[in-house]
């Protein structure tokens, strides 16, 4: 007697694992390949057709692994509304550039990939099959069909990003494939020193995040941004399925500008190229091209390559004196760039010699001048080899330019790292010593925290955009010396109003401090940073409007007195902030921790559009490009300070929870004056005394003259 019920319970459990096996595919396929909704495989009839086919998008369909003998005489690609394969179809064009004024027919295919973009006017899912159809002989060679429910990816649309610091904003964010960003009307004014596209996980942005390339291309420190419409890229080895967040961020000073969240759930396009605009590049002799710099300076290296077998080939142009090397290095690490236990090329110029290119195979066991046993050594001075081969070298325009070759994979482990898999790569420029072998790189180098990473078998990881011209390029504002302001001063005034305001530029902080800033500084009584002066004896009021809401960092900055010549109390640990004196600004709660006193409403000088501080002569002219902004909610906060008598002749007022905002105060005796009033008097004395001379001349030429 049968089981009816085991069969039906076998049934369904068959029709559930089919089903969950369906949904599963129709997600991610290829391992961690993603190529959008998975319609399903071909069917073969004729000519051995096969292929796994994709929706991408309502008009689009890929197929992976696409095979055809070509023996069809006029076979094309066909998708129609009829419940199976017919003539009523329409061609779907492949290759779509065509010139002619047919469609081609289909040539032999094995195993390529095929992206098919459908007529004008017809959607994914309208049509109910896709099929390899010869329109002569009316005959179907094989067909995949359409699920009716098919849910096609499509783009999705997010906030804009949050506004938390220097004038960051912008439109809805789109997320336009699996690794495209559509941001418009972007704007940033381009003060943060250190600040970079920057992505991760997590509930929102912090330090562990990695940087991204800009939508040139580039990861050098970004500029200003004036309602411009841009695409980022994310790396290759990334999509927006592994992160949770992009933000812009400041790396030196780990503060978030603004950042939008990236939902979990996301049924978004495949990233193979139907969207991305790409930026024009120049040629290049090799395939792969970088352009890299230091931290927030211009790109002035390139490196090009290019692999063949187990050898690879590098052309490295770097703009270096004569006397100084250029290090292309090899990260042991994968994800950060960490110099020991690292390999490099060290590549150098010169011109009294007869061999006048070099490259260098070098291994970094400890941060330290080689020795012959230990530190930054070549290889061959150490019992290794030098696996690198110049080829040739050219030397102009202040750019070294070495092309080489060295083994992917070399037969010394202890000395070389393998450059079969991805690897992190990382550059430093310094002066060659009386060995012409590396000196210290005076910290010229890739920081740490970099994430630059290369295939050596990339095919077209290309993303220079002067491509050979790079090394024909000007001067350009980098190389351009900036005559900083002249400082400010603030003497004989008890009442002061400290605001936030951008730094200047290399006309502003930087250039009047010699220390670095993160694009932000304080303005009391609208001047940038000046040197105060205050009497010992006599009482001083700050009206601090700072910013009073510790949830929002970047926008929170108490005041404070210290002689402490960077600040930043709050984040030092407990025996730092033992060494540090303060004078007014941070009280104790009951179990004797310290917390800031002078909070209030945030107000800020913010650019009207970008950074003019490099074209402005004048602190003037700069402010003029510059409004106040204060927040509408919040009241200012008081600061009141008694000079006592033990007080340091230089304190320094600061932020209480960052770094290197402030400027110097000048404590004096009372009746003290500065020394440029005593040079206006002794301007006076001058002037009279040349006055008495002239007059005691003329008076000796009336005497001679009668």
């Amino acid at each position: 007697m049968v089981n009816l019920g085991k069969i039906t319970l076998r049934k369904n459990i068959g029709w559930i694992l089919l089903l969950i096996c369906f949904d599963y595919e129709t997600q991610v396929v290829e391992g961690k390949e993603y190529f959008g909704k998975f319609i399903g495989n071909f069917n073969n009839y004729a000519h051995k057709v096969s292929g796994k086919v994709y929706a991408v998008d309502e008009d689009t369909i890929f197929i992976k692994g696409f095979s055809y003998d070509g023996l069809g005489p006029d076979a094309f690609f066909w998708v129609g509304k009829d419940n199976q394969p017919s003539p009523n179809g329409v061609i779907v064009p492949y290759p779509d550039d065509y010139t002619e004024k047919d469609p081609p027919i289909l040539l032999n295919f094995d195993r390529e990939d095929i992206l098919l973009q459908l007529p004008p006017g017809l959607k994914l899912k309208e049509i109910k099959w896709l099929s390899v159809w010869c329109r002569r002989f009316t005959v179907n060679f094989g067909e995949v069909y359409i699920p009716s429910n098919l849910d096609p990816p499509r783009r999705r649309v997010l906030p804009e990003f949050t506004r938390e610091a220097h004038g960051l904003k912008s439109g809805n964010i789109t997320i336009l494939d699996a690794k495209t960003f559509y941001i418009p009307n972007l704007h940033y004014d381009g003060a943060g020193p250190d600040a970079f596209f920057w992505v991760g996980t997590g509930p929102g942005p912090h330090p562990g995040g990695r940087k991204i390339p800009n939508e040139k291309g580039s990861t050098e420190v970004l500029s200003g941004y004036q309602g411009e419409d841009i695409e980022l890229t994310l790396p290759s080895d990334s999509t927006v399925f592994d992160i949770d967040w992009l933000s812009v961020w400041c790396i030196s000073y780990k503060h978030n500008f603004g950042h939008v969240l990236i939902p979990k759930e996301l049924n978004i396009p495949p990233a193979l190229g139907q969207y991305r605009m790409a930026h024009k590049k120049k040629k290049t002799e090799f395939r792969n091209c970088r352009e890299l710099g230091f931290s927030n300076e211009r790109k002035r290296s390139q490196i090009q390559w290019e692999a063949e077998g187990n050898t690879v080939k590098f052309k490295v142009a770097a703009k270096i004196s004569e006397d100084q090397y250029f290090a292309l290095g090899f990260s042991p690490v994968k994800g950060i760039a960490k110099m020991v236990g690292g390999d490099a090329v060290v590549m150098y110029y010169t011109p009294t010699q007869r061999k006048k290119f070099h490259a260098e195979d070098y291994y970094m066991s400890a941060k330290s001048q080689c020795d012959g046993r230990d530190g930054v050594c070549p290889d061959s001075r150490i019992g290794g080899n030098n696996d690198i081969k110049v080829v040739n070298g050219d030397r102009r325009n202040g750019f070294t330019i070495v092309t080489f070759e060295r083994p992917i994979n070399t037969r010394e482990s202890k000395y070389d790292i393998s450059l079969e898999e991805e690897v992190n790569i990382m550059i430093a420029v310094g002066n060659l010593n009386g060995r012409k072998e590396a000196n210290f790189h005076h910290g010229e180098r890739t920081s740490e925290r970099e994430d630059i990473r290369i295939s050596v078998r990339s095919s077209d990881d290309h993303t220079c955009l002067l491509g050979d011209d790079f090394v024909n390029m000007k001067n350009s504002d980098e190389d351009t010396k900036y005559k900083a302001w002249p400082r400010s001063v603030i003497e004989g005034v008890q009442n002061f109003t400290v605001r936030i305001g951008p730094t200047g530029g290399r006309r502003g902080y930087t250039a009047i401090t010699g220390l670095p800033s993160w694009g932000i500084a304080w303005w009391v009584n609208e001047l940038l940073i000046p040197e105060i002066y205050v009497e010992r004896g006599k009482t001083y009021i700050f009206k601090v409007q700072g910013g009073d809401d510790p949830k929002s960092p970047a926008k929170y900055h108490p005041l404070y007195i210290t002689d402490h010549s960077e600040g930043g109390f709050g984040q030092r640990r407990e025996y730092e902030q033992r060494a540090q004196r303060v004078f007014a600004g941070v009280g104790r709660d009951s179990s004797g921790y310290p917390y800031p006193t002078a909070v209030g409403q945030y107000c800020e000088y913010e650019h009207r559009n970008t950074d003019k501080s490099a074209q402005s002569e004048t602190f003037e002219d700069f402010k003029k490009s510059l409004r106040l902004v204060c927040k509408d909610d919040g009241v200012a906060g008081y600061l009141p300070w008694t000079v006592t008598e033990d007080t340091p002749d230089i304190v320094y007022y600061q932020c209480y929870t960052h770094n290197n905002l402030g400027w110097k105060i000048h404590v004096v005796n009372p009746g003290f004056r500065l020394r440029r009033d005593s040079y206006n008097s002794s301007s006076d004395i001058v002037r009279t005394s040349l006055s008495l001379v002239i007059l005691l001349i003329a008076i000796f030429c009336w005497r001679d003259f009668y």
